[in-house]
């Protein structure tokens, strides 16, 4: 086994090009092995393994700095810069990370999650290792989707015509950019990245510039570059980098290590901005009989040999397909409201929509302030649109929604899938943000559904509710309880919250899926004889003032639960409102603290923060004991 011989990828530059291939066809196979296990995002590493090879074959990491756009190709990468023997520790709790990592080995340059920061960060790179007159390459190897995001463009309209050293390897796996076609595309990239020919070119434009001095001047350089450009432009797909600033080279085949190889080695030798294209198949090598793209980007666990998913506990359904359905229903009633979503169509739920309504559904890519903006102008002209987003990725699209949407008060929807702890797809995913970044904005509404049918009931009374923008979240989880046919379920009344358990001592107001172990901890706490009411804050913005004065003249303590970040949350919001209106009432925010979590099963991270049943009950405990609130 040659990969048992690779713990750096000076070990693969050790290796005779022979012995390429056969490397990438273990690491492929050890791929496919572990992440069957593990699960995790395993198409676009299968798709990367020969380009992976190639680029620790042409450069020195870490010396040269290679930058993975978004992690979801990094797999390969972390096989070949000896964590190998720690890749069945993928996404688990204390393992290796399903994305790239500067804390985790020096090979990776800079962390990401998101897709399209990749050539931003190495051109910043590149910056600085000019300002300190040091002397490495700089790659960005952008892909797998991230050409959809504006980030890059932004990136390249800034380094292309600065002159800097920077290579954009530019992984076309189908997800981003239209597949090339024809003999002469083919024939045309492999002319280009041919070095004898490079150097043909540099030296007939040398040749040029020289004969421009005595014969034509400037104008005879003008006409050979357009004349030059034209004939390439007429067929190569690289007109946009070459416009931007960027010499275009390619495109090339992702899967031929040997070229590949060849082209780096030449391009590297040369100046400037420049990208290379390879064409690659995503899920290359996935047993999977179907070639259903979004289901190689991420898999759970499956059988290696068929890829297969493996069956699962059976149980209540995912809040993803409980919005699906509920959507995709409620649509049957109003022809008036159309989905958004950015490049997740099956993991927000909007496939289901999809299908059933497909002239009413819009996937934008991986461009979440245009679908914010887009789903903006829809409403403008009485379209009601609902916007299906990660919570972490609707980070993205702050701007749009404050300038755009909420400003203008218009009645765009937002879905915030993943809110909360997110699971093994660790920091970079986590829906933390969202409760405080939302109660900021005007005119928004902020709601958090406990269960199935509360979340059919929001979603009614946000298609009901034209006075401004209005958000649900809910977390990457089963959805409790049963989910009712959306037809008989009633909109929810707006700013209502809901009593679940009266009490005297003390009121625990929980957000959303909080509400099921709020529910557990006020029957612990009865057994100590503390007498804890429990109430469901479905909304959060604008809150129930009725029932909070209500609570706040009742009882002495108030504790709010919510599974996201404390800070100028939820908890912190109702304080100051009970601040103003019940002064010696005491409010604690039960939350999750001002950090950054690992990847790691919900479950264990919620009870890492205390945010259990048993967690809720020992923390309101310590502060009856304070409060002198035990009635025994």
């Amino acid at each position: 086994m040659i990969l048992e011989t690779i713990h750096s990828p000076a070990d693969v530059r050790a290796l005779v090009p022979e012995q390429l291939q056969s490397l990438a066809d273990e690491v492929r196979q050890r791929l496919i092995d572990v992440v069957s296990q593990t699960g995790g995002h395993i198409g676009a590493g299968l798709g990367v393994v020969e380009l992976t090879v190639a680029l620790c074959a042409a450069f020195e990491s870490p010396r040269d700095k290679i930058v993975w756009d978004v992690g979801h190709q990094g797999y390969p990468w972390k096989i070949l810069t000896g964590r190998n023997d720690r890749l069945a520790t993928l996404r688990q709790q204390g393992g290796l990370s399903g994305f790239l990592r500067r804390s985790e080995s020096e090979h990776d340059q800079f962390g990401a999650g998101h897709a399209g920061t990749a050539l931003s960060a190495a051109f910043g790179m590149a910056a600085a290792r000019d300002l300190r007159g040091e002397d490495f390459k700089v790659v960005a190897v952008v892909g797998d989707g991230a050409m959809t995001c504006g980030l890059p463009y932004e990136a390249m309209n800034n380094a292309g015509h600065s002159g800097r050293d920077i290579i954009l390897v530019l992984n076309d796996n189908g997800m981003s950019i239209a597949p090339n076609v024809g003999a002469i595309n083919k024939y045309l990239g492999s002319i280009i990245a041919n070095p004898f020919t490079v150097r043909l070119r540099e030296w007939v434009k040398g040749m040029i510039e020289k004969a421009s001095h005595l014969f034509g001047g400037p104008k005879l350089v003008d006409f050979a570059k357009n004349v030059e450009e034209s004939i390439k432009n007429l067929w190569s797909p690289g007109m946009l980098f070459e416009e931007l600033g960027f010499r275009y080279f390619g495109p090339i085949n992702g899967h031929n290590i040997d070229q590949m190889r060849q082209a780096f080695e030449t391009v590297k030798k040369l100046k400037g901005p420049r990208v290379v294209h390879v064409i690659t198949e995503k899920g290359k090598g996935f047993p999977l009989p179907e070639p259903d793209l979004e289901k190689y980007h991420a898999r759970a666990p499956y059988d290696p040999v068929t890829g297969k998913l493996k069956p699962v506990n059976p149980g209540p359904p995912q809040w993803t397909k409980v919005f699906g359905d509920a959507l995709t229903q409620l649509a049957a009633e109003d022809a008036n409201f159309v989905t958004i979503t950015a490049a997740m169509p099956s993991g927000t739920g909007t496939n289901i929509f999809q299908k059933k309504w497909p002239e009413r559904f819009f996937d934008v890519g991986i461009a979440e302030a245009h679908a914010t903006t887009f789903a903006a102008g829809l409403a403008t002209q009485g379209v009601r649109p609902v916007v299906a987003i990660y919570s972490t990725f609707l980070q993205r699209a702050y701007d749009s929604i404050i300038h755009d949407v909420a400003i203008q008060k218009l009645p765009v929807i937002f879905a915030l899938d993943r809110a909360g702890m997110v699971g093994e797809d660790g920091q970079t995913h986590m829906g933390l943000y969202d409760i405080a970044y939302m109660l900021a904005v005007p005119h928004m509404t902020v709601t958090a559904p406990k269960d199935a049918a509360e979340m059919i009931g929001l979603l009614r009374c946000a298609l009901n509710h034209t006075e401004g923008p209005f958000s649900l979240r809910y977390p990457r989880d089963k959805a409790p309880g049963e989910a009712p046919p959306a037809a008989e379920v009633p909109a929810i009344p707006y700013g209502t919250w809901e009593l679940l358990r009266t009490g005297k001592d003390c009121a625990i107001i929980a957000v959303g899926v909080m509400c099921k172990p709020a529910l557990e901890a006020a029957d612990s706490l009865a057994a100590d004889g503390i007498a804890a009411a429990v109430v469901n804050a479905r909304f959060l913005k604008p809150m129930d003032r009725e029932m909070l004065d209500a609570l706040a003249q009742s009882h002495k303590l108030l504790v709010t639960v919510e599974d996201a970040t404390v800070v100028n949350g939820f908890g912190a919001a109702l304080a100051a409102l009970v601040q103003t209106t019940a002064p010696d009432s005491r409010v604690v925010a039960l939350g999750v603290p001002d950090r950054t979590y690992e990847h790691a099963p919900r479950a264990e991270q919620l009870a890492d923060v205390g945010l259990t049943a048993a967690g809720i009950a020992a923390r309101i405990r310590a502060l009856a004991a304070e409060e002198s609130l035990t009635t025994r």
